[in-house]
């Protein structure tokens, strides 16, 4: 069982994540490493929860969403949580087409002023 955990150290290498922002995930309660004495170990449970933690943040899910992803997978099984997770996915997809097209006109407008400015200078 000693083999399948992980360090503070290893886990913060192997998500490539500050300790500050581990011993945050912590506090939140979205980890809970086993402790021995002042060191932390890491269960396989933890890495596959990180690995869902770090997909959510990629995908612009907030923290507390993850959370509570995460509390309906222990409280109500798979079936559930994947559910919610569609769910969520879709009002998310909702979102970040709305950001995208947000982007693409601010793209637009950036450069059409700053071809406006650039002919300015060419006089």
């Amino acid at each position: 069982m000693q083999d399948t955990r992980l360090t503070f150290k290893e886990m913060c290498s192997r998500f490539d994540v500050t300790p500050r922002t581990l011993r945050y995930y912590e506090y939140i309660e979205l980890l809970c490493p086993e402790r021995e004495g002042r060191s932390r170990f890491y269960a396989p449970r933890d890495v596959a929860r990180m690995k869902l933690i770090l997909r959510g943040r990629k995908f612009g899910f907030q923290l507390e969403d993850i959370r509570q992803w995460l509390l309906i997978y222990e409280n109500e099984g798979t079936v559930a949580q994947m559910q919610t997770w569609v769910e969520a996915a879709d009002r998310q997809l909702v979102e970040l087409g709305e950001q995208r097209m947000q982007l693409e006109e601010a793209i637009s407008e950036l450069q059409s002023l700053r071809d406006d400015v650039a002919k300015t200078l060419d006089k």
